[in-house]
């Protein structure tokens, strides 16, 4: 089973929930936990999983090189690259690795097959243990634009035992979690594509309404069953509770504002590991989750 967390506006307490559901489950020695932190631009679970890591690689995305005795300056690279990463002079191939895709069109549009592929470094890859958890994370390398690379990457990873289409046993002993970025751009679409389940984190706010309701549309578009953890419960107004009430999406948690929360939360401590009521409140998400599959 693949559960994702996501939310529609950054700050809302998306990788609290994904971390304290990954610890609250891994407490059941029959289930076998994997976690994914997609969250590539600003990844952070790492800071309250403190996983062990034993393997890390590089990311490269392939970028056109140009054989200069063989291209003739046809110009026809330029034409297919959607992105205008390659522009072409009189005698001179300009390429702009940082609009480059990977895509290949180059490549196999060139008539003098001038242009061969070679890999520039994007970001890294990185796997370890949390205790029984299993821990993977990718880091975008600063000032590159393009997430969805590291995101396939690490999702290349889940679980095989875990997928759709296994059965309701299987699928409640492999789960993985996914903690998704913040938003409703690309990065997203790419880390909650093929969940089984996704867990919108928001607040009570009008600006957490807002971005929950974006959210929302983008799991219909994807035909993906979701669920909304309200967190910092107790302040702002009700407009959430009305919004999922109202369009038949359930309320799986309420976490109040809690000072002993926030303190543990900035020294890097999960909820779960300050108060063991809330392991069954996490376990009793899964199993709302789990019903609804």
């Amino acid at each position: 089973m693949i559960i994702s967390v996501a939310s529609g506006k950054g700050g809302t307490g998306k990788t609290t929930i994904a971390v304290n559901l990954a610890l609250a489950l891994a407490k059941d020695k029959e289930k076998n936990v994997q976690f994914l932190d997609c969250d590539v631009e600003e990844p952070n679970a790492h800071l309250f999983l403190k996983p062990v890591i034993t393997n890390s690689e590089s990311v490269k995305i392939p970028v056109p090189k140009i054989d200069d005795e063989k291209c003739n300056y046809c110009g026809k690279c330029a034409e297919v690259c959607v992105f205008n990463a390659i522009a072409v002079t009189k005698n001179k191939v300009l390429v702009f690795p940082g609009l480059c895709h990977g895509c290949g069109a180059c490549m196999l549009f060139c008539p003098e097959n001038a242009i061969s592929e070679q890999g520039r470094e994007i970001g890294i890859l990185e796997e370890g243990k949390a205790r029984s958890i299993s821990f993977i994370d990718g880091r975008l390398n600063i000032g590159e634009p393009m997430a969805p690379p590291i995101i396939r990457k690490i999702k290349k990873r889940i679980n095989k035992d875990g997928i759709k289409g296994k059965s309701n046993d299987i699928a409640n002993h492999h789960l993985t979690i996914i903690d998704a970025p913040p938003g409703t751009s690309c990065p997203v679409i790419e880390s909650i594509k093929d969940s089984d389940y996704t867990i919108l984190v928001t607040e009570p706010t009008p600006f957490g309404l807002h971005d929950l309701i974006l959210a929302v549309e983008v799991l219909q578009k994807l035909k993906i069953p979701h669920g909304v953890v309200l967190n910092k419960c107790d302040v702002g107004d009700h407009k959430v509770e009305e919004y999922c009430k109202k369009n038949n999406i359930p309320l799986l948690l309420s976490i109040p504002l809690d000072r002993e929360i926030a303190v543990a939360y900035s020294q890097g401590i999960p909820i779960v590991k300050i108060n063991s009521s809330y392991e069954q409140k996490f376990t009793q998400l899964f199993h709302k989750i789990a019903q609804t599959i």
